[in-house]
């Protein structure tokens, strides 16, 4: 399946903790999403950002699209990202994530196995945004949106979904970097000091 894959990177939120866009900032010579497009077309054959001010993302050379349902958070760009994407399946990453490991994405995409959701699980925490949707999604995402549901995993119940166990993660890649965040200046402090410990 790769290369029958697009990528959708969601570029949204207000950065209140931040007070700067997450996506530029810098960590290991990269803006975070130079590097989550860098990742992406690893094994995509497009990238898509979902943003609401596209004017600061369009000389990064991929496609940039709005959302269709605004003001609805994640699953409103997810929902506009499917909406959009030329591919069946769409692998779904957030625009704040330094370490984000492609290889572990590409392991999902092939291993979906007729599935229509693939998400990662830690603990009891899911991470929808590095996970894989398809386009079977959408009708189920459109309801909860029209019922004011923002929550992602709210229409999980709706669609084929598979989970991706904490043992098959830690055996490709570090969950701590991999799934790490950046919300705050201290978060990036730290994503900072991990590039010196490489």
């Amino acid at each position: 399946m790769a290369g029958s894959v697009s990528g959708i990177i969601l570029s949204g939120g207000q950065n209140s903790r931040m007070k700067a866009n997450k996506a530029f900032l810098t960590v290991d010579g990269l803006t975070i999403i130079e590097n989550t497009i860098k990742e992406l077309n690893r094994f995509c054959s497009e990238v898509l950002i979902v943003t609401n001010e596209p004017d600061l993302y369009t000389n990064l050379g991929v496609r940039i699209v709005t959302d269709v349902i605004p003001c609805m958070g994640p699953l409103g760009g997810i929902h506009a990202g499917l909406l959009s994407a030329s591919n069946f399946h769409s692998f779904v990453a957030a625009c704040d994530m330094p370490f984000i490991d492609g290889c572990l994405a590409q392991y999902m995409i092939e291993n979906i196995e007729g599935n229509d959701v693939f998400v990662p699980q830690v603990g009891d925490y899911l991470q929808p945004l590095f996970a894989v949707y398809t386009k079977k999604c959408i009708p189920p995402i459109e309801k909860c949106l029209g019922n004011a549901a923002r929550k992602i995993p709210a229409f999980y119940h709706e669609v084929r979904v598979k989970y991706l166990s904490e043992t098959v993660i830690r055996e490709h890649t570090d969950i701590l970097k991999s799934f790490l965040n950046v919300n705050t200046p201290e978060e990036l402090a730290g994503a900072q000091k991990l590039v010196t410990q490489k």
